[in-house]
């Protein structure tokens, strides 16, 4: 991926969330706190949506992957970042930094689009009961989820190609906790007009599609759930859905903030703190926001809990 001409940047220095040095230990402590309760709360949801046979539906199967997503969205990241917490030499090698940037568009590109799959598959579920199961099919769900990792493969070849063709021949400090194409790109020494095309155009196209299929389907649900004559009924399907929306938007407005703004705007400190919700926040709170306060899986919960081996049996 490197020319010969990048052979005198073989690592570079991320300086991290905060240079002071009394915050590290603290700091530390709390993001490993915030990626336990990600990878509790993630592999909960993948063991239970696969072993309990009451999850085996679309919607279960969407967020068993969106949960693999969120899982490997932090994991991509976090480890890295509390081990440079501990350590004075925060250094990450040059096709290790290519490989982290890489794994997190993967991640962060595959979560858009699953999202919007998760839309779709609620606005079929709410308006088109009838024709639900057949439209949204396991075929169908498991080809949308193929092609939701196949395209974020590509695109994460394509950018991090593009980001990794460039010169960096000065200074090799990132100011952030991970490699991320912005920060990359203020140390180049050469033209960096491709590298941003590419990531303002991939971003843009995925953000701008995958909002139209979220906000079309809700738009949707929202007016099906006007038309329900049950003033309960309506606000027990209001409040899931407000539930639903709240973590939409905190993504969705948290990425718009990062990537859809002209480079002059940048504030990479502004960024790093932005960057802490989707790769920590977000991830520990979708496992809450899509399933907890959901009965069905309160309830295969209590059923796993109580007799764990028939679960598996059952599976």
């Amino acid at each position: 991926m490197a020319p010969a001409n990048l052979s005198q940047v073989t690592e570079f220095v991320l300086r991290g969330v905060s240079d002071r040095p009394e915050l590290q230990i603290p700091l530390f402590f709390v993001f490993l706190v915030l990626y336990g309760l990600t990878v509790t709360g993630n592999l909960g949801i993948i063991t239970l949506t696969t072993v309990d046979t009451q999850l085996q539906t679309p919607m279960y199967f969407f967020l068993r992957h969106l949960a693999i997503i969120n899982l490997g969205n932090s994991t991509v990241i976090t480890p890295k970042m509390l081990v440079n917490f501990l350590v004075l030499k925060k250094t990450i090698s040059y096709y290790g930094c290519a490989v982290q940037m890489g794994g997190f568009i993967v991640f962060i590109v595959a979560e858009i689009f699953m999202l919007a799959a998760m839309a779709y598959d609620r606005y079929m579920a709410i308006c088109n009961p009838l024709v639900y199961m057949v439209v949204v099919s396991p075929q169908v769900c498991l080809l949308l989820v193929s092609l939701t990792y196949v395209y974020s493969l590509i695109t994460a070849l394509t950018v991090a190609s593009c980001v990794f063709s460039v010169s960096y021949c000065s200074s090799n400090v990132i100011n952030h906790f991970y490699c991320d194409n912005v920060p990359l790109l203020a140390l180049s020494c050469s033209d960096t007009y491709v590298p941003e095309t590419a990531a303002f155009a991939f971003s843009g196209v995925n953000l701008i599609f995958s909002m139209i299929v979220v906000l079309i389907s809700y738009l949707n649900i929202i007016l099906a759930i006007l038309r329900i004559r049950s003033s309960e009924g309506r606000q027990k399907a209001f409040s899931t859905c407000a539930s639903h929306m709240m973590a939409v938007t905190v993504f969705y407005g948290t990425l718009l903030f990062m990537y859809l703004q002209p480079r002059t705007n940048h504030s990479l400190d502004t960024d790093k703190t932005a960057s802490v919700f989707y790769t920590l926040v977000i991830p520990m709170l979708n496992p809450l926001i899509y399933s907890l306060r959901n009965k069905d899986v309160k309830d295969a919960l209590k059923r796993f809990l109580d007799n764990p081996c028939q679960s598996f049996k059952l599976k």
